[in-house]
């Protein structure tokens, strides 16, 4: 898998807002994507040190609107600490 293909797109929330000022930066990936092929795709993308990677799969949700039943898609979400110094710049211009 290319890194392009491992990284989907930078999750940018309070909550993620809030760890990058300590060093972890959240991303969605793609579903079938390992710490190892997450760790390579940062590093490679954003030429940073990465020190860890944690993995969250988001489970698909039911959702209902009227007597339409439905679900909304699952996704997997990575964590990924840097090295003290090492900054990823998209995330520096995103105020919440």
């Amino acid at each position: 898998m290319d890194a392009r293909d491992v990284i989907v797109a930078p999750r940018i929330t309070e909550k993620s807002m809030a760890g990058a000022l300590a060093n972890q930066y959240t991303f969605s990936v793609h579903s079938h994507a390992t710490k190892t092929q997450i760790r390579h795709a940062v590093e490679e993308l954003f030429d940073v040190k990465v020190v860890g990677v944690n993995i969250i799969k988001m489970k698909p949700k039911p959702k209902r609107r009227g007597l339409i039943k439905g679900t909304r898609p699952g996704w997997k979400k990575a964590i990924v600490e840097l090295r003290v110094g090492d900054r990823i710049e998209i995330f520096e211009g995103a105020q919440l």
